[in-house]
């Protein structure tokens, strides 16, 4: 049996839509070009760097000191031993440090996922982390007033609290596909396939063609005619309808940034590369394949 109806709940709480609303641009125009933060702070934290979402990378710190401190609690109410409670004094305090890190970088992702359900879900995921962390925080007041019994109480109920929320977050990520590469199910020809003729696509046209089944974005820039995957590995924007930089195209939905030249990401939110292929003119057709690289 799965908690799913708490996933359910979530989508008729309409009270969280206005916090949503406000708080979602708020960080969205910080992470921006003119915002306080600017673009590239907000590429660490959204994890380009890394080529993985630093936030899932983060939030093994507190999940796993919280763990060991119920652990090392359970051990100090058996058998008395103060290192015991010493130590999980100390696992809170880390996770409590884990837990600013994993929020931070949480936030910046939650800002760029849009409306409707994964919105409300990840604010909800969002707010019950913070309760698990103000429960942690009361929990190491509590002990240093002697209180070690209830501050072991509170910790199990941050723990619980915790866990609630990182279901939700695995739901975010294996239901709603967030954080995951949307090129990953499109696999490039492996030969050259005929997508359009060469008369066809202009200078400095964003123009999506079909190779197989496979979405592909072609690009002319000159004498050369750059190929990637149209579809953004994001959330599945379509990258025909983006923006182009130079020799580069702006996602139209999130703002991600992909070089044409080698499919890296320049900017964020995404963490993955778009795949790139290989290009071709033979008999006035475009032909593309799957890049060597």
């Amino acid at each position: 049996m799965t908690i799913n109806f708490l996933v359910e709940a979530i989508k008729k709480q309409d009270w969280l839509e206005p916090i949503a609303e406000w708080l979602q641009p708020t960080i969205a125009a910080a992470l921006g070009t003119d915002g306080a933060v600017g673009p590239k702070v907000a590429n660490i934290l959204h994890g380009t760097w890394l080529g993985h979402p630093f936030h899932v990378v983060l939030t093994d710190v507190p999940i796993g000191c919280w763990t060991a401190a119920a652990i090392l609690d359970a051990l100090e109410a058996k058998t008395g031993s103060r290192a015991m409670g010493r130590g999980a004094d100390a696992v809170i305090t880390a996770g409590l440090v884990g837990a600013a890190g994993t929020a931070i970088t949480g936030l910046a992702d939650w800002s760029k996922i849009g409306g409707g359900e994964p919105r409300r879900i990840g604010l909800t995921h969002a707010l019950l982390n913070a309760t698990a962390t103000a429960c942690y925080v009361a929990s190491l007041c509590l002990r240093r007033s002697h209180s070690r019994r209830a501050g072991r109480q509170l910790a199990l109920l941050g723990l619980i609290v915790s866990g609630v929320a990182a279901y939700l977050g695995g739901h975010l990520v294996y239901e709603k596909k967030l954080g995951v590469d949307h090129t990953a199910d499109h696999s490039p020809p492996e030969d050259f396939v005929p997508v359009l003729p060469e008369a066809k696509l202009l200078e400095n046209q964003l123009r999506r063609v079909d190779a197989n089944g496979m979405p592909v974005l072609l690009v002319r820039r000159g004498q050369r005619i750059y190929a990637i995957a149209e579809t953004c590995s994001h959330l599945g924007g379509p990258l025909s309808e983006g923006k182009l930089e130079d020799t580069s195209v702006r996602c139209p939905w999130h703002g991600s940034c992909f070089s044409l030249e080698d499919g890296r990401v320049i900017e964020g939110p995404s963490v993955h590369a778009q795949p790139i292929l290989k290009v071709r003119i033979r008999d006035g057709q475009i032909e593309v394949r799957k890049s060597d690289r």
